[in-house]
């Protein structure tokens, strides 16, 4: 393992692009570091500040939400392991050495950071955010009989070989249960870590809501019974 791709999907994150990117600079892997960004058409003001960044900056020419840009992002990736990073603030990218290390050090191959694994997150998660994504992981552990404590994480670390291998055909926020569903079915070696966590509100410009809790519902059936 020589050179570490982090995936940074964005859609109008203005306010913390910046401040979550110099975090995850910060961070050292003992990799070479490769930096995508994904512009999944902003209208914010986001797209100014590219000018500002050396790092490669890919664009979507209409919005198709976090499972696309994930899948142009993938396709773009050279590092031999890939990480996710969202462009908020709700995570702190010094975790992430956690889960990169299992996979250095080949003990895993695909390696989940659990909010819900760590107890001192509990007070920080929304509530009705909390009580869905315990929900989500529990139909998880039933349908794919295994012990994950959380589905719906955005610390998701893979080895390059799996994840290209791997058919993406989510657009949008089902990508997490679509993508734990392809792992789960396969004889591939998981693991999660517990890591940090604070949850931002609607207003601070959090984009997932119940509409991509019951498609989540949906996606965790149909990848175990019906594709």
């Amino acid at each position: 393992m020589k050179k570490i791709s982090i995936l940074i999907p964005v859609y109008n994150e203005k306010k913390s692009l910046m401040e979550i990117l110099k975090k995850v600079e910060d961070v050292d892997f003992g990799l070479e570091k490769e930096i995508i960004l994904i512009d999944d058409c902003s209208t914010d003001g986001t797209k100014e500040l590219y000018k500002e960044i050396s790092h490669k900056v890919l664009y979507h020419e209409k919005n198709q939400g976090k499972g696309a840009a994930l899948r142009t992002g993938i396709e773009a990736a050279s590092g031999d392991i890939i990480i996710i990073q969202d462009a908020d603030l709700e995570y702190n990218p010094q975790d992430y050495t956690k889960l990169v290390d299992l996979i250095k050090t080949n003990e895993a191959d695909v390696v989940y950071g659990s909010r819900l694994a760590n107890k001192d997150n509990s007070q920080k998660f929304l509530l009705l955010s909390y009580l869905a994504n315990q929900t989500l992981s529990f139909m998880t552990r039933v349908l794919y009989n295994t012990k994950l404590t959380d589905m719906e994480t955005c610390y998701k670390a893979f080895r390059a070989d799996i994840i290209k291998n791997i058919t993406i055909d989510s657009n949008r926020f089902d990508f997490e249960p679509e993508i734990t569903a392809k792992i789960l079915r396969q004889n591939i070696r998981f693991r999660e870590c517990p890591i940090s966590y604070n949850a931002r509100t609607n207003e601070q410009g959090k984009k997932i809501n119940w509409k991509d809790g019951v498609q989540a519902i949906f996606t965790l059936i149909k990848y175990r019974f019906f594709a």
